[in-house]
């Protein structure tokens, strides 16, 4: 188990399952598992396209299928606030399921749109030029947010907010967006499924604490260096960062 802790995030290297129940009350996670199997299977096609630079024919993670409902469970037992994770379309029926099976509120499918996402080359049929979200109220009592009455719909390219690090990377505008409507300056956001920290990033950014788990060792290096430089930016409401410290933590 390696932790490493940077300004206002701490950083676990290991399985997010054997993780989580250990960590305690969490006041938001923010999530971008796996893809369902449905769409791993098609990752082919893409990897040959778009990130020929991280993959040769496949994902290196195993699909969420089979771990869906764990995971929810361990998110609504940690989450004291909103938990928003993402999905595929095909997803979004499974997971509002596995949160049924939880104290969580499923409350609705919310939408990312990819103004520039790839078009269907053989021209058959549409592209997809979106990915889905839910939404998930796990505290107590009403569910509130900075949102009002907006849509769940968000507006980002995927190539927005800095070269990818990670196949699956989610642009900072947009993360940086979710943390804003979903939570408060201050509380802390927990992305159990960190690949290369964009969750940290925009935290770091936007004056709310971090803890993110991730179980890539490479992707964990990107991440740690990722949020090193965010802190280093220098935002107006952010403090220099700690020296980075490597501890470790038995679970």
């Amino acid at each position: 188990m390696r932790v490493e802790r940077i300004g206002d995030a701490t950083l676990y290297l290991g399985d997010c399952l054997e993780i989580l129940p250990a960590l305690g009350k969490i006041d938001h996670v923010f999530a971008d598992p796996p893809y369902e199997a449905i769409t791993q299977k098609r990752w082919g096609v893409l990897a040959g396209v778009e990130y020929r630079d991280f993959t040769e024919g496949g994902l290196d993670f195993e699909a969420i299928d089979d771990s869906r409902d764990v995971s929810a469970s361990n998110i609504a037992a940690a989450c004291n606030g909103w938990a928003v994770v993402f999905c595929q379309a095909e997803g979004v029926r499974a997971w509002r399921d596995s949160f049924a099976k939880t104290s969580a509120k499923y409350k609705r499918a919310m939408v990312w749109v990819k103004p520039d996402a790839m078009p269907q080359f053989n021209g058959q049929g549409p592209s997809v030029g979106f990915e889905n979200m839910v939404a998930v109220w796990c505290g107590k009592g009403h569910s509130t947010w900075n949102g009002g009455g907006r849509p769940g719909v968000f507006t980002h390219c995927k190539n927005s907010g800095g070269k990818h690090k990670h196949p699956t990377q989610k642009p900072v505008p947009l993360m940086a967006e979710i943390v804003s409507l979903f939570s408060n300056k201050g509380q802390t956001i927990l992305d159990p499924y960190m690949g290369s920290g964009t969750t940290l990033v925009a935290c770091a950014r936007l004056g709310r604490k971090a803890v993110g788990i991730e179980l890539d060792p490479a992707h964990f290096e990107t991440a740690c260096h990722r949020i090193e430089e965010a802190y280093r930016q220098g935002d107006m409401f952010i403090a220099p960062p700690a020296k980075p410290k490597q501890e470790t933590m038995d679970v």
